[in-house]
């Protein structure tokens, strides 16, 4: 998997998603679950894109190494060269 050296910052939930979200009918748990599984879904789109399959081929094997090495390149490289900025 070849990942770029330097991505732009990624902003997982556009302001615009966390207002609907937050004008929805929600407890504060419900609305946090909700934020991090749009987030999560576009992270999943995203991991599906870097191994050029479809979201529903994407594997959990194909996940756990993504992050294996987005954490590799966070450490060997920095934050800022990691696609997770965290």
């Amino acid at each position: 998997m070849d990942l770029p050296s330097q991505q732009p910052s990624t902003q997982f939930l556009t302001l615009e998603e966390s207002a609907k979200v937050d004008a929805a009918l929600l407890t504060s748990s419900e609305k946090f679950l909700t934020r991090l599984t749009i987030s999560s879904h576009k992270l999943l789109k995203h991991i599906a894109q870097e191994y050029n399959v479809t979201l529903e081929q994407l594997t959990t094997q194909q996940i756990i190494n993504w992050f294996e090495e987005d954490s590799k390149i966070r450490h060997e490289q920095g934050i800022e060269a990691s696609f997770l900025k965290w």
